[in-house]
């Protein structure tokens, strides 16, 4: 008994030192052996004898001799412990899916950079594609010569990747535009569409009107001469027009153009072409003949399905199921390129990164993992409510991701110098993280200090502090910008150690740190002029060996980014609290 005793009191003072740091708690390991086995309670002086045995051995033990003396003694403390999880966000069952068949698509247009909206519909598309068993396409929507640049290609990909989303076969629907050729030259002989010469302003008001345009009494003979026409035509001069119902209430049906000139070189196709397809005669096709069984896009194309279900029912062309959700915004933030882009272009942002964005690029800066915009997913679903996202929506989420495999440190933004004049100079270890296990990270000390401006207000003499896992400080002096303490060993209990103020430090062996603290860009419908913050501090110098992408925690002040390394410091972004 006495061997497993001395076993035992060893064991739950290596749990207790390991985990709260410092001389284990007596009554603590005292408590733990009697619950462990409790006949030995009428033994209290021999458990007491050996908790204190147990404590005196482990008080001349670093934290790295701790560690490895409880992976000897009782490794299984190490070992993974299943924790309960609230139960996840699941999607619902697609509609008509069958398993092995589903085939989906990620349809981007390359006009500009993914927004956090474009990553979520491309989690909808890959989510169900994968849960059925089935395909997902990638295919450019890039038929829209003068908007289309080819950085943007590679871009879209990049930011794809990056968002864990991977495709199974690559498109670009303008390698399709004999295909279009086609569709149209059938249309045209089936008297279903015709070529129109009107100016687009005649034809905006006849369409308004519900009144036909002159051209559509064009015989199919006269149309195919238009058409050849069209190849060589100023832009501008002819369109071919599908012959749809001038009367009908959904206005996309009256008579849309299907083909129009576009004088512009394209990022791939160059000169080949300058008879173009509209977005929904292109997707109405590619859709079918791609094989795509599922559509699921926001519903801002609700008036467009009935136009391209007509398209592909002229043509005897198979339907998709189409499955529509609401867009949604995220507060104070542009969901969308035709609002981005005049922001970068006027030099109100820096680019499609900037942290203030949602595009994936300035979430990725920011800090927002991957794994955090599929749980927005999840969490909105397809959703027709419109809802308005919250930043504090996306942080909690993303703050579920990141917390277990953040490293702490410590840093102090306005930095006010501390003196402790009776310091000793040593290399302690603190804890990598209070909760998982992520071993102990090395911090020299010596009698110079540095503490953060907030903490230095409201300092005064003879106060006793606690430097935050040290030890405690007695104030002897104050003036405008420094301290001068020395240490303290007067005896506290537990209760009056509670009320001492601790606060947050860094040795004069450190490293310069600027944090960008990006903000809301809008207020109601103005700019915030203060959306983007910058404050300076000293770090922890282990803070230099960090990489860029790295994502830390700076306790007691939020979770960082690390953006530039460099010889004059460390810059971080501050992705929330």
């Amino acid at each position: 008994m006495s061997e497993d005793l001395h076993k035992l009191a060893l064991k739950y003072a290596l749990i207790n030192a390991f985990q709260y740091g410092g001389t284990p708690n007596s009554k603590a390991v005292t408590g733990k052996i009697m619950a462990e086995l409790p006949e030995v309670r009428k033994q209290a002086k021999d458990v007491i004898l050996a908790v204190e045995e147990a404590i005196n051995q482990i008080s001349k033990m670093s934290n790295k001799d701790i560690e490895n003396k409880l992976r000897e003694v009782y490794p299984e403390h190490f070992s993974e412990k299943p924790k309960e999880k609230e139960a996840p966000k699941v999607l619902p069952p697609l509609e008509g899916a069958e398993m092995g068949k589903v085939v989906t698509r990620l349809p981007p247009e390359p006009n500009g950079y993914p927004h956090i909206g474009h990553g979520m519909s491309f989690y909808f598309n890959y989510y169900y594609a994968k849960k059925y068993d089935g395909k997902v396409i990638l295919r450019f929507d890039d038929t829209n010569p003068k908007k289309e640049k080819l950085e943007y290609y590679d871009a879209i990909k990049q930011d794809l990747k990056w968002l864990k989303i991977t495709w199974d076969e690559e498109r670009n629907m303008s390698d399709d535009m004999q295909l279009y050729y086609r569709y149209a030259l059938d249309l045209i002989n089936m008297g279903k569409a015709y070529v129109c010469n009107c100016d687009s302003e005649y034809v905006s008001k006849l369409r308004y009107d519900s009144k036909d345009c002159p051209c559509v009494s064009n015989s199919v003979q006269d149309n195919l001469s238009l058409w050849k026409e069209m190849e060589t035509a100023d832009e501008g001069k002819y369109s071919l027009r599908l012959k749809g119902d001038m009367a009908s209430k959904n206005t996309v049906m009256r008579d849309p153009t299907m083909m129009r000139v576009v004088d512009h070189p394209h990022p791939i196709q160059g000169d080949k072409y300058r008879i173009w397809p509209v977005y929904d005669f292109a997707c109405a096709i590619e859709d079918s003949v791609l094989g795509v069984t599922h559509v699921l896009r926001s519903n801002e194309f609700a008036l467009r399905i009935e136009l391209q279900d007509y398209i592909r029912g002229l043509l005897n062309l198979r339907n998709p199921k189409i499955i529509e959700y609401s867009r949604f915004t995220v507060k104070g933030a542009p969901t969308s390129k035709r609002l981005i882009r005049p922001l970068i272009e006027e030099h109100v942002v820096s680019g499609w990164d900037d942290p203030r964005l949602v595009t994936i690029r300035g979430l990725k800066r920011r800090g927002i993992t991957p794994e955090a915009i599929h749980m927005v997913a999840e969490e909105i679903g397809l959703s027709k409510s419109e809802p308005e996202i919250d930043w504090s929506l996306i942080e909690s989420l993303n703050r579920k991701v990141i917390d277990s495999t953040s490293d702490r440190y410590y840093f102090v933004s306005d930095p006010k110098s501390l003196e402790v004049i009776d310091a000793s100079y040593q290399t302690i270890q603190l804890k990598r993280h209070p909760d998982f296990d992520r071993g102990f990270r090395d911090v020299h000390i010596t009698d110079k200090f540095f503490i953060s401006g907030n903490d230095f207000v409201g300092i005064t003499k003879d106060q006793i502090l606690r430097l935050k896992d040290l030890f405690n400080i007695f104030i002897i002096d104050t003036d405008t910008n420094s301290i001068k303490a020395m240490h303290t060993d007067e005896k506290t209990s537990k209760d009056e150690l509670s009320k001492i103020k601790k606060i947050q430090w860094v040795s004069d062996k450190n490293v310069k740190v600027s944090v960008i603290i990006p903000g809301t860009l809008y207020e109601g419908e103005n700019i915030n002029p203060n959306s983007l913050t910058t404050i300076n501090g000293y770090g922890e110098e282990g803070i230099a060996n960090l990489k860029v992408d790295d994502i830390v925690q700076f306790e007691r002040f939020g979770f960082v980014r690390v953006d530039k390394i460099d010889p004059s410091g460390v810059t971080v972004i501050l992705s929330h609290k």
